[in-house]
Order: C-alpha cells, then sequence, then structure tokens
C-alpha cells in the first residue's frame, strides 16, 4: 500500500514539475498531492471497507477533483485560461486513482501519455494564412 502512494506521489509530481516548468500555478506540490491523495481513496475505500463499493469512493474523487480543476479556469477578456492546468488536475487524479487501485503500469503509462501532450503544446507551430497574431 505504501510503495502505490508514494508511486503516485512520484507521477503526480512529475506531471506538476512540467506544469511548474510552464509556469503554471498548480505545479509539482499541488498535482503530487492530488494524486496520492486519490490513491489513498482508493486503497482506503478498497480495503477498509469490506463488503462496500469501492467505484462510489472513485466516483467521487472524479467529481471532487472537478470542481478543483474548475477553480483553475479563469475568464478573461480575451478568452479562457487555465483549461489545460484543470485538466492535468483532472488526470493526476486519475493517476493517484490507478496507481492506489493498484494498476501500476497504467499509470505510469497514462503518466507518459500526459507528459508527450503536455510537451506537444509546447513546440512552435507554423501560423497560418490570415492569423496576424505574433
Amino acid at each position: 500500500m505504501v510503495l502505490r502512494l508514494l508511486l503516485a506521489a512520484a507521477l503526480g509530481a512529475i506531471i506538476g514539475a512540467q506544469r511548474e516548468w510552464s509556469g503554471k500555478p498548480a505545479g509539482l506540490r499541488t498535482l503530487a498531492l492530488i494524486s496520492v491523495g486519490a490513491a489513498l481513496f482508493a486503497i482506503a475505500s478498497g480495503m477498509g471497507y469490506l463488503g462496500g463499493d469501492p467505484t462510489r469512493i472513485a466516483a467521487g474523487i472524479v467529481t471532487g477533483v472537478g470542481f478543483l480543476g474548475a477553480g483553475a479556469i479563469l475568464h478573461r477578456q480575451g478568452g479562457v485560461e487555465g483549461l489545460t492546468t484543470a485538466a492535468a488536475i483532472w488526470v493526476s487524479a486519475g493517476v493517484g486513482l490507478a496507481a492506489g487501485a493498484g494498476l501500476s503500469l497504467l499509470s505510469v503509462v497514462t503518466t507518459a501519455i500526459v507528459l508527450l501532450l503536455l510537451f506537444i503544446g509546447h513546440i512552435p507551430t507554423r501560423k497560418g494564412p490570415g492569423d496576424n497574431s505574433r
């Protein structure tokens, strides 16, 4: 159980480090805490409440973390900011939930996919015709 928590913390921290590197407010500590918290809820619900339904806890995590993500989204005059950070918060909880449930390979592969997607967003792209933003 302790190894599951440590894995969740490490993977959440890795995702958070990328967000911190990108200058986003939800960074290493925040995403590691979200991930390890989700793992703890998964472990506690699976082992602490024998005969219960652990899927109900998982559903509660998804809903609760959605509220955290909503707090990261800001509406500005030019549009909306923080959607990617909100998604990173949400997926970090999923990674923690998977790690807590003992799905180590799934949580590691998901983290790799998330990092790939987050880094792709930082690759400069060519401006299309009519795009005057610089």
